[in-house]
């Protein structure tokens, strides 16, 4: 069903699995033994090896859940979630039947991986476990029941299932403060490309799904400089973590499709090229919503609704205050330090025309000759809007 503005019409369906937000200084090691299924809980940690080898994190974690509670580690998992460590992963947990939980540690690549992992036990004949979340970045894995995984080819694939979602999620500024903070800061355009698109997702509702948006824009159009200033500020770190949170958590379990076309763009250019996903989103965002204004009235007047949220004046034209919303975030971008194009991350021009078909679902039309169809048309926009980031 979509969501739409006039007639005001939607349908939001909550999803019922999260138990439990806990966020502040200490919270996991105030609040999270209590948060395991039960006395005799195992549980397993999927993280990254920088966070393992790092930072004292994963073995204060191990020594919090102690042997009564800690049934191994897997802290292979590397960026884009490749399926041969994500296959590893699943091995281990599969082998012993004593583990109902896992605790995923990182940002969206160990929390996919956590995801994934529950969702192939369960096609195994297995039960789905317990997930607890506890980000380091600000991309939001913890807010969906969607994972993605890289396979062989490079190319990204994913899962979704209601029973992925987290049933305990903890910010934790303790954990946030060991991730470098060029990443914190570049995911959270992650975060700002969620909220973004959900303003002109078909079923995104208005309440609370978009409304929460609006106001995780805010917060990251605030925070983020604010933050990059002073990383090792404990509230700004837990105030970005809730942002991330508002920019996805409340998208409901009724969502049809895809988040966006910037989103889109980001998977065909992420994991094939190696490109992180906060700069993916740096890439395409601010250009794709500047594209979605020039082609939907509707879309347009959907965005130009964000530029009193990141301190703009209305003018009463859609099309030019949304204009100006794009503009604003690659504003933002450059700000922060993370404007770049696809020639500095080595992506040639060569692979244009793949770029395009994986974005355009298998689209490529003939650019010198006149577009057949609403599909075709977007295709050769979205061709354009590539050659731009060259």
């Amino acid at each position: 069903m979509e969501a739409t503005l006039n007639p005001l019409t939607g349908f939001y369906k909550p999803h019922t699995a999260l138990k439990g937000l806990y966020y502040g200084p200490d919270a996991v090691k105030q609040h999270l033994l209590s948060c395991l299924p039960s006395e005799k809980s195992k549980a397993f940690i999927i993280t990254g090896n920088s966070l393992a080898t790092k930072t004292p994190l994963i073995k204060e974690l191990e020594s919090l859940l102690s042997s009564k509670h800690h049934a191994g580690t897997f802290s292979n998992i590397k960026e884009h979630a490749p399926i041969a460590q994500l296959d590893e992963a699943t091995d281990k947990v599969h082998s012993d039947e004593t583990i109902d939980t896992i605790i995923a540690v990182g940002g969206g690549s160990p929390i996919d991986s956590a995801k994934a992992i529950s969702h192939r036990l369960h096609e195994k004949g297995g039960n789905f476990l317990t997930l607890i979340d506890i980000p380091t970045t600000l991309s939001a894995a913890e807010c969906t029941f969607l994972a993605g995984y890289t396979k062989e080819d490079g190319v990204k694939t994913g899962i979704a299932h209601p029973n992925v979602y987290a049933s305990y999620i903890f910010y934790d500024p303790k954990f946030g403060l060991h991730t470098p903070p060029s990443l914190f800061a570049s995911t959270g355009i992650r975060a700002l490309d969620h909220a973004v698109e959900m303003q002109y997702h078909p079923t995104a509702t208005l309440m609370p799904a978009q409304w929460s948006g609006l106001m995780a824009i805010k917060e990251l159009f605030d925070l983020l400089p604010k933050y990059q200033a002073n990383p090792k500020d404990e509230q700004l770190i837990t105030r970005l973590f809730l942002a991330a949170y508002s920019s996805l958590g409340f998208l409901g379990g009724n969502i049809k499709g895809g988040l966006g076309l910037s989103h889109t763009m980001g998977y065909a250019l992420g994991s094939p090229y190696g490109i992180p996903h906060g700069i993916t989103s740096c890439l395409t965002l601010g250009n794709v919503v500047k594209l979605k204004a020039r082609l939907s009235s509707d879309d347009a007047a959907r965005v130009a609704n964000i530029l009193p949220f990141i301190g703009g004046t209305p003018s009463g034209d859609a099309a030019k205050d949304a204009e100006t919303v794009g503009d604003r975030i690659n504003g933002l971008v450059k700000d922060l330090g993370f404007k770049t194009t696809l020639t500095e991350k080595g992506v040639g021009k060569d692979q244009l025309d793949t770029i395009v078909k994986r974005a355009s679902g298998g689209l490529n039309p003939d650019p010198n000759k006149k577009a057949d169809s609403k599909e075709e048309a977007l295709a050769l926009e979205v061709r354009k809007l590539v050659e731009g980031l060259y």
